[in-house]
């Protein structure tokens, strides 16, 4: 059976995140729905990842299987797809890869961005959090900075999950301040689930004064969700890119 590699990037508002469920409308079941009807056989799409309710990815990659190879050019894979899509979901890509290939276990890196708006912006609403208050930003930097030297983030992670480790190798976490805009960036060889919300929302309790920057480093060695902040809401997380081995940046 050939295994097809394909790249996208969606809007999130409309989606109960990535993951297929029962009575919600996810994007992998939008995936399945329109690949099988293009491809005429019964798909079921891999992802690299899965993202909340409400949370966007400007890169995403996801493999699937054929009984037989596709008999379109990929080029007109791609438009064909896009046609049928809704207008949130666009097809940037598509290439037959080996079977062992996965689209989830061979990813090397993610990189998530985080989107705050400094000032009430119509424009932005649902791909940002608009937060107009006082931050401290030069103590959620330290802050952020104090991730790098750990690897275990229990603290973060959604409870009751399915993962089997909590254990993340982070290779940057910083914040960017423009004008009117603060950006947090992370990138880690895997996320736990709504580990990046949780974050976000303890470093800005940091930046509003109500925590020290110092304070990251107990609340991650308590390895205890409760310690940490709230979860940032859903609109302001973008999964931004997913490097592999085998795919070249610029595809």
């Amino acid at each position: 059976m050939p295994r097809y590699f394909l790249k996208l990037t969606y809007r999130g508002t409309a989606y109960h995140g990535w993951q297929i469920q029962e009575n919600a409308h996810t994007v992998q079941a939008e995936m399945n729905e329109k690949i099988s009807t293009l491809c005429e056989e019964p798909v079921n799409v891999t992802g690299c990842g899965r993202t909340d309710t409400g949370v966007h990815a400007r890169n995403f990659y996801l493999h699937f299987d054929l009984r037989q190879p596709l008999t379109f050019e990929p080029q007109d894979f791609v438009f064909k797809l896009n046609r049928f899509l809704p207008e949130d979901i666009a097809v940037l890509g598509v290439w037959e890869v080996s079977p062992e290939t996965h689209a989830r276990f061979d990813a090397v890196s993610r990189t998530y961005r985080y989107y705050i708006s400094r000032q009430k912006d119509p424009f932005v609403q649902d791909m940002a959090l608009i937060f107009t208050g006082r931050l401290d930003v030069k103590a959620m930097q330290q802050a952020a900075g104090y991730l790098l030297d750990y690897e275990d983030f229990t603290s973060f992670s959604k409870l009751h999950t399915q993962a089997t480790t909590n254990l993340c190798r982070l290779a940057e976490a910083r914040w960017e301040q423009t004008e009117n805009q603060l950006v947090f960036t992370i990138t880690a060889d895997r996320f736990l689930r709504n580990m990046v919300r949780a974050i976000v929302g303890t470093l800005l309790e940091i930046g509003k004064g109500k925590l020290k920057p110092e304070d990251m480093k107990a609340i991650i060695e308590a390895k205890d969700r409760s310690k940490a902040g709230f979860s940032a809401p859903a609109q302001g997380l973008f999964l931004e890119e997913v490097r592999y081995p085998f795919v070249p940046e610029d595809r």
